[in-house]
């Protein structure tokens, strides 16, 4: 290997650990959405119902998909900071791992690269098997 593929490959090493390393400051992750909604109520002599409407909220809720059911739920203000910052760190989870794959692809392709111009190691070459004799076709 040449000095300067080593000096790559040590250098996508580095930025990989680096990478690697602001996984652990994350903190919990939270895949989902979160909506604002405004609501009429069931009183009919309500402003909600009136035109334009003045309508019940903000609520907030938390949608996502869990075990394979999608699952609703109604937030209070803490929750929602709280779900926001979870929220947050995994869409960042997502960035950091998809740089990783990234890094990775690199270092692949400057090993692959060096796998191609290196003379074949000695004794790296299948052996060939000799052929074995056919069977003979069974008697009818």
């Amino acid at each position: 290997m040449s000095a300067t593929q080593e000096r790559r490959l040590a250098r996508l090493r580095a930025r990989f650990y680096h990478k690697a390393l602001e996984l652990a400051d994350l903190g919990f992750l939270l895949k989902g959405t979160l909506l604002q909604r405004f609501k009429r109520c069931s009183s009919p002599g309500c402003a909600c119902h009136h035109d334009p409407a003045r309508l019940h909220g903000p609520y907030w809720q938390w949608t996502a998909k869990l075990h394979g059911k999608t699952v609703t739920r109604v937030l209070s203000g803490e929750q929602v900071e709280r779900y926001r910052e979870w929220m947050d760190n995994a869409q960042r989870f997502d960035r950091i791992v998809a740089e990783l794959f990234e890094i990775s692809a690199q270092a692949d392709a400057v090993l692959r690269k060096l796998e191609r111009q290196a003379p074949p190691a000695e004794g790296s070459q299948r052996k060939k098997r000799p052929r074995t004799a056919r069977r003979p076709p069974p008697p009818d």
